[in-house]
């Protein structure tokens, strides 16, 4: 417990932030938002969002141990926009996120393509991290925010993602049998109204997690405040074979932006998740996020602990 009575899920690591541009081997203004995996061999894996300054985005890998630090990054751009072949691309790819797809053999990442056009949600499959196979552009701008589960729903792969749409900005979810053709979108998680934490727009953090209660979800939801944007951490759980129906969700947020790195940075007050790993005894989460779309971040926790909580102050 914190001296001011509220439960702490998510600790900070000691050494954050654990990568900022200083660390990247080539020009980098910042580097944030990094979808993360851990590889067959027990390494941790960061595709890291590098922006340059021109203000456009481009992935980098960075592999760790340990996941903390002595972090080796690729040399150059990981995966880099071809706006050539993709138009999409044209000003950037953004905010990845990870699934290892069992069937596939392949992780799936979900990326965020940015163009004239506006931000849309793009996929690209890999067994490596060093060949992509690119699927363009699945879901139409204005869309973000979105990550593919691990497993067929009812035969179908399933997508959460955060389209704009004319009732706001919500959390969906819509599935198909190829990667290519989506449909029956269907509403997840709203925005709610008023004076909420997460009243203007939520968007999904890093991707779905599955537990033996259900699919927990780390959102992140936007409240705007007389000096900007605050982006904090909250949590629902959604059930196992139809996921579009919420079981719980927490009334308040988790995590928010609290240390000078966080608060203070190119977008300041912003803590965002894109990825996680787990550690062997399926209960310790490391949560991996950009501090102030600055840097990166760890903070770790418990799915337990986080479900446990979720029965104390969610509601359904």
């Amino acid at each position: 417990m914190r001296a001011n009575g509220y439960e702490t899920l998510l600790h900070r690591h000691g050494k954050n932030p654990i990568l900022t541009a200083a660390d990247w081997p080539y020009p980098a203004h910042s580097v944030f938002n990094a979808g993360a995996t851990r590889l067959k061999d027990g390494t941790t894996l960061l595709l890291c969002r590098v922006e340059d300054r021109r203000g456009h985005s481009h992935l980098c890998a960075a592999r760790s141990a340990n996941g903390i630090d002595g972090w080796a990054i690729d040399a150059e751009p990981t995966l880099r926009p071809d706006p050539e072949n993709y138009p999409e691309e044209l000003w950037g790819i953004e905010d990845p996120r990870i699934t290892y797809l069992d069937e596939l053999g392949k992780y799936a990442i979900a990326y965020t393509a940015f163009s004239k056009g506006g931000p849309g949600v793009a996929l690209a499959l890999t067994e490596d991290f060093h060949r992509f196979e690119r699927l363009g552009l699945i879901m139409q701008p204005d869309d973000k925010d979105a990550a593919l589960l691990p497993r067929r729903i009812d035969g179908s792969f399933a997508l959460v993602h955060r389209p704009m749409t004319d009732s706001g900005a919500h959390v969906w979810i819509s599935f198909s049998p190829d990667l290519r053709n989506w449909g029956s979108h269907r509403l997840l998680l709203q925005a709610r109204k008023g004076g909420w934490w997460d009243a203007n727009k939520v968007g999904l953090s890093p991707p779905l997690i599955e537990t033996s209660r259900g699919w927990l979800m780390l959102y992140h939801g936007v409240r705007h405040t007389a000096s900007g944007c605050l982006y904090r951490l909250g949590v629902a759980l959604f059930a196992l074979d139809q996921p579009e129906h919420c079981l719980a969700r927490g009334d308040s947020w988790i995590f928010g932006p609290e240390a000078p790195y966080e608060r203070e940075g190119d977008v300041s007050n912003v803590t965002f998740p894109c990825g996680y790993t787990l550690d062997r005894n399926g209960d310790t989460i490391n949560l991996y996020y950009g501090a102030a779309d600055t840097s990166i971040g760890l903070a770790t926790g418990s799915i337990s602990e986080l479900l446990c909580w979720l029965d104390a102050h969610g509601s359904s």
